[in-house]
């Protein structure tokens, strides 16, 4: 028979080729198994700790708002009338019952000197009344009328006196000039504006608080506060917001600062601390910061059984030695490097900076 030399070379090729992958997959094998020991032996990760215990340390809030005036108010006509005059300029400080706007008397003066008259009047009358009443002429229904004839000439004395002092729209408090609005020759009615207060003394440092800041702050707490300018102020706590804002869940707070010399302005930034007791807290390094599985600020530590712990930590102050934070057992090993591979309940192998193991 003769031999078809392809297909022999073919079949041989085909047993060397399973021989080859035969071969390759035992050497696999070994290899894994001599590998397992390997692992099992690297399966405890090692963490540099440092010992940590609490300290006695007070809660410094630091928070961030603006400056604003403690009030603004927009002066109005209680009459009509055109503007004859307004004495003050817009910046200049304006003091209690200051004239900002002046408004011309028109018949005013003249309406006010017939109630005058008529009140002379009624007053003669009433007198003539009681003469006659004494000497049994009139009765005392009518002695009655006269009277009330005089209160009413009197009222309308009074009207008349108000009405002409309407034409002066005064300051109510002492505060600066923002806007004139109304000038010279405009002619305003009742309830058009003339111009715009502002009173800066006290000023106001406007700020939001978190739900956990505001349970421990108080009115009439002292802050330091921070200007952008870099001036350096106190004040204390005047007005705490009861409800939160729904958008931010924050509350608004009202700083009042004393501002005699007038040298703070309206709309600067300021940066706020606010003290808030004393606390056990731990002074640790900021990059050790992690998140838990809900997001929340935390730190690992080591437990006395070498497993992982995890806690949430509030920061309440910093310095340059590191944050303070609360939220950690009173004395614990806190993981310095290598928090971000291990979990909660894994088992470390914790080191100090030393090299020594616990």
């Amino acid at each position: 028979m003769k031999i078809n030399w392809s297909y022999a070379l073919a079949l041989i090729a085909t047993v060397l080729i399973f021989i080859w992958f035969l071969f390759n997959s035992n050497s696999s094998k070994k290899s894994i198994i001599q590998s397992v020991p390997s692992i099992s032996q690297a399966s405890t990760p090692t963490v540099l700790v440092a010992r940590s215990s609490s300290a006695k340390h007070d809660v410094n809030y630091e928070v961030y708002g603006r400056t604003e005036a403690n009030r603004i108010v927009t002066l109005k006509s209680e009459t009509s009338g055109m503007v004859t005059r307004t004495p003050a300029r817009e910046g200049q400080l304006i003091k209690k019952n200051q004239i900002v706007c002046k408004l011309q008397t028109d018949a005013r003066i003249a309406n006010l000197d017939q109630a005058k008259a008529t009140l002379d009047l009624r007053k003669f009358d009433l007198e003539t009344t009681k003469l006659l009443v004494e000497k049994g002429f009139k009765s005392a229904i009518q002695l009655k009328s006269q009277e009330a004839a005089v209160d009413i000439a009197e009222a309308s004395v009074k009207q008349s006196q108000i009405e002409l002092e309407n034409v002066n729209i005064r300051n109510h408090f002492e505060g600066i000039l923002s806007k004139q609005i109304a000038e010279a020759g405009d002619y305003l009615l009742p309830g058009q504006a003339c111009a715009t207060i502002i009173e800066m003394n006290p000023v106001i440092v406007s700020v939001e608080l978190t739900e956990q800041q505001i349970e421990n702050i108080r009115i009439s707490q002292k802050t330091e506060i921070l200007l952008s300018s870099g001036k350096i102020i106190s004040g204390k706590i005047r007005y705490l917001e009861s409800i939160s804002n729904p958008l931010t869940r924050t509350f608004k707070a009202e700083i009042e600062v004393d501002n005699d010399d007038s040298s703070i302005r309206g709309g600067l930034t300021a940066s706020v601390k606010i003290k808030a007791g004393t606390v056990d807290a731990h002074l640790i390094p900021s990059k050790i910061l992690t998140l838990n599985s809900f997001g929340d600020i935390s730190v690992r530590y080591v437990n006395p059984d070498n497993t992982v712990g995890i806690a949430v930590v509030e920061q309440i102050d910093e310095d340059s030695n590191g944050i303070w934070v609360t939220g950690l057992p009173r004395e614990t090993l806190i993981i310095l490097d290598g928090q971000d591979y291990v979990i909660e309940g894994s088992r470390v192998d914790p080191k100090f900076d030393n090299g020594a193991s616990i």
